[in-house]
């Protein structure tokens, strides 16, 4: 195992680094800016008990099933995704990756699990002050 992990440290060449750092960069501006804008989205309601969570409730059944089916396989890519991305020696963003997959999949507690994590006093003050700064209410919870 020691004599593997030297092999690969000795491997790696500046442009290598670079070009890991810069897929490193990128990926994470990337998902931030995927996640603000998610978050900037979200309506206010979003976390009480009385918010509808039907997803495109207005459309024809075919197409809302497509829809559903369709989400979650991105949030699925997007978890593999994010765990790939979170190994060592592989560049980029793997947690705000598993994030945005989680966020896009449904399973039974997802809800709880969100406002669990939304209630928490630093993240729902930082999503309320990244709401402010683009003109939004800040979120309501339960």
């Amino acid at each position: 195992m020691l004599d593997l992990l030297k092999g690969f440290f000795n491997s790696m060449t500046l442009q290598g680094l670079l070009f890991g750092l810069l897929i490193f960069v990128i990926t994470l501006a990337v998902n931030l800016a995927i996640v603000s804008f998610v978050l900037v989205k979200l309506p206010a309601s979003y976390f009480q008990k009385s918010h509808s969570r039907g997803f495109w409730e207005d459309r024809s059944s075919a197409i809302r099933v497509l829809g559903i089916i369709g989400k979650n396989a991105l949030g699925l890519v997007l978890v593999v995704m994010g765990v790939l991305l979170s190994l060592p020696g592989v560049p980029g963003q793997g947690l705000l990756t598993i994030l945005l997959g989680v966020m896009l999949l449904d399973f039974p507690g997802k809800r709880r699990f969100e406002h669990k994590l939304v209630s928490r006093p630093t993240v729902l003050r930082a999503i309320n002050r990244l709401r402010h700064r683009f003109g939004k209410p800040p979120l309501v919870i339960d």
